[in-house]
């Protein structure tokens, strides 16, 4: 039987931590793949293996130059995650803005408390 496959979209495949670091290390430009795995301390079939899922979603791109195939990030397949992601920052920031507030009014309502009179 066929084993389906690991992966669909870049949800699935930014969900496994050595395909995120592929991510982060093809950031700095373009690399071989001999030179990830030695990097990520894997085989070389391992790497290829997560290359080709994150080639597949459209995470990574790869040409030849000569012998070699250099892979390189395609950041555009991350729009979704982005955009995901990015509802939960309006999400938290939202809720920041009401603590803020809360906090200023607890200093308004602090400076308007008249004195004690275990202060005077």
């Amino acid at each position: 039987m066929a084993r389906a496959a690991t992966t669909s979209d870049a949800f699935n495949a930014i969900a496994e931590p050595q395909r995120r670091e592929i991510l982060l290390l093809l950031r700095g430009g373009e690399r071989p793949v001999t030179e990830l795995a030695r990097d990520l301390g894997m085989s070389q079939p391992q790497a290829s293996k997560h290359l080709r899922v994150l080639r597949e979603v459209g995470l990574v791109r790869v040409r030849g130059a000569g012998k070699q195939r250099l892979y390189g990030l395609d950041a555009r397949g991350l729009r979704p995650v982005h955009e995901w992601v990015g509802g939960f920052e309006r999400f938290w920031n939202e809720t920041f803005d009401r603590l803020d507030e809360y906090v200023r009014d607890l200093k308004q309502a602090r400076q308007e408390e008249p004195p004690d009179d275990d202060d005077q």
